[in-house]
């Protein structure tokens, strides 16, 4: 299924160029779908969460917040969705999804003044201070996600496999440039992209699994997965929490074996000093 992830400056015509995305190849466009999702598994209002991933949340909003559950619901979120083939906009999708060969990574970009005009050209409104301050506020929220989740600047081309300057270019031709590249060979989906797809989704599930149980959300160790096989590694306190872990990880959708190497705290031997 076609996969693309999409990151967008606010005022670069970014969603119009998802739209024909949408329609040309026949997968869901996503992005405002997934927060009543997020909000639930958070227990928060939609607002406060479109507020807190749009950088518009105030001081009492981000200290109740959640950081840790936030980013590895969205990532649950992002990657169960990625699995039935999307258009995802935003959300850091283009950088969860860089292990996946098939996915197309794509940025939408334009100068600053252009994007200024054009949400005030969309507003109807003159006030070039208001616009120019919405338009900084949304790209320091981006950035602020992706460096706290990824610990990258989105706004590098590296991070992505096509960037498009829509100062001249239409959305129509940025388009063509991504629908071209979906042709590639070199994106084309195979058994090893969908492994590792598969992958990264369940990975994602066991993570939000572990912490929405109050037994396990706390603790703090990698998560490995090899073709639906989860290996746990580090260090628990006790047996039952190993235990736990171990009951939750079998019970999630996907997992075909566990090994399980998480070790007890007070069972590692420390060594002897002479």
């Amino acid at each position: 299924m076609p996969l693309i992830a999409m990151t967008r400056e606010m005022g670069s015509l970014g969603m119009d160029v998802a739209r024909i995305l949408e329609r040309e190849l026949g997968v869901p466009l996503v992005y405002h779908e997934i927060i009543e999702n997020l909000a639930d598994k958070m227990r928060l209002r939609k607002s406060h969460v479109i507020r807190l991933l749009g950088g518009k949340a105030n001081l009492l909003e981000r200290m109740s917040a959640d950081k840790t559950s936030l980013s590895i619901y969205t990532a649950d979120e992002i990657l169960e969705t990625a699995s039935k083939g999307a258009v995802l906009r935003g959300w850091g999708a283009a950088q969860l999804l860089g292990p996946v060969r098939h996915a197309i990574r794509v940025r939408v970009c334009a100068p600053f003044e252009l994007r200024v005009r054009r949400i005030m050209e969309r507003s109807e409104s003159d006030d070039y201070d208001a616009a120019a301050s919405e338009i900084r506020a949304n790209d320091e929220a981006q950035a602020a996600i992706t460096r706290r989740h990824f610990n990258i600047d989105w706004q590098q081309p590296e991070n992505y496999d096509l960037t498009l300057n829509t100062e001249r270019m239409t959305p129509e031709q940025c388009a063509d440039e991504i629908l071209w590249l979906s042709k590639d060979p070199q994106f084309r989906e195979t058994d090893d992209s969908r492994r590792t797809l598969f992958d990264l989704n369940l990975c994602a599930r066991v993570k939000a699994a572990l912490r929405a149980d109050d037994r396990t959300r706390n603790l703090k160790f990698p998560v490995e997965i090899e073709k639906g096989v989860v290996k746990l590694l580090g260090v628990v306190d006790t047996r039952q929490q190993r235990s736990d872990v171990e009951k939750l990880v079998l019970a999630v959708t996907g997992t075909t074996a566990i090994h399980n190497q998480l070790r007890i705290a007070t069972e590692i031997h420390r060594p002897v000093r002479e």
